[in-house]
């Protein structure tokens, strides 16, 4: 049965859609069959996986709105072991058109229970906003995962979606947990970075990953090229940094299935040094 993960902030540029991608790619790089649920009506995880507007004639929204199975909407990638249930502009409306629907919050999680048992991973990129979108995804996710840039303000942001996630825990999935919160857009020459480092650290002691994702042009041009990272430039640090995050929950999960759970901060790989801009 597949580890469904919401990757989500509702802060926009802190870098959600990126390490949705990214960590579905290095799943899938793993050989872990892997699904990305691209659930932002901007769309960016379908063009950043080479997925073109043109390719999509079934979309999320049509999962959404129009109840079609979702096997319908689900497109192969470059990478042999990920897919993805892609979005369009349509998805818009979807805010909209379901605030009367029967059901509406759990329309993603019954569509997931069609597929879930083919895949390990389920990874769900969600729009920077706490709406329905969000909600239909923390009701279908076992866990949330929480980018987060270095500045004092994505700090101020976490509170809020904090407090969703407690929200849905308690009237709609009260099996949601937090997956951690993943420190993203690291520049290790600027002290605010390592402040606010430090004190995520110690106030969410065991819910931040190792790995911390650095700035890294490499990683900021993949999208364009619509490649993850890892067939971009496989050798830049955010390459690797994502790789290591891909390993955490792998050890994660396979620690759980053992009866060990182990938190973000547990494990035996040392952290990912950020690295300078390649």
């Amino acid at each position: 049965m597949a580890r469904i993960i919401a990757v989500s902030n509702q802060k926009g540029g802190v870098g959600k859609t990126t390490t949705s991608v990214n960590v579905a790619a290095s799943l899938a790089a793993a050989e872990k069959r892997v699904l990305l649920v691209d659930l932002d009506p901007q769309a960016n995880a379908g063009s950043g996986l080479g997925i073109t507007p043109d390719s999509i004639q079934t979309s999320i929204y049509n999962v959404l709105v129009d109840e079609v199975p979702i096997k319908g909407a689900i497109l192969h990638t470059e990478l042999k072991c990920l897919n993805i249930a892609a979005a369009n502009q349509d998805l818009i409306g979807a805010e909209i058109e379901l605030v009367t629907a029967i059901g509406r919050e759990v329309r993603l999680k019954d569509a997931l229970s069609q597929i879930e048992d083919l895949y390990d991973y389920i990874i769900i990129d969600c729009p920077p906003a706490l709406g329905i979108l969000t909600v239909n995804a923390l009701t279908a996710a076992h866990s949330v995962l929480i980018p987060m840039q270095c500045e004092y303000y994505a700090m101020e942001g976490l509170s809020q979606l904090l407090k969703t996630i407690g929200l849905i825990k308690r009237r709609l999935n009260p099996g949601l947990e937090r997956e951690g919160i993943l420190l993203t857009m690291y520049d290790r020459r600027n002290n605010l970075c390592h402040q606010v480092e430090q004190d995520i650290r110690t106030h969410f002691q065991g819910e931040v990953f190792k790995t911390i994702i650095p700035r890294n042009v490499r990683l900021s041009e993949a999208p364009s090229h619509g490649k993850p990272v890892i067939l971009y430039d496989i050798n830049s640090t955010g390459s690797v940094a994502y790789m290591e995050v891909a390993r955490e929950l792998i050890r994660r999960q396979a620690a759980a299935r053992m009866g060990t759970p182990e938190s973000p901060a547990t494990g035996t790989t040392k952290p990912q040094t950020p690295g300078a801009n390649l």
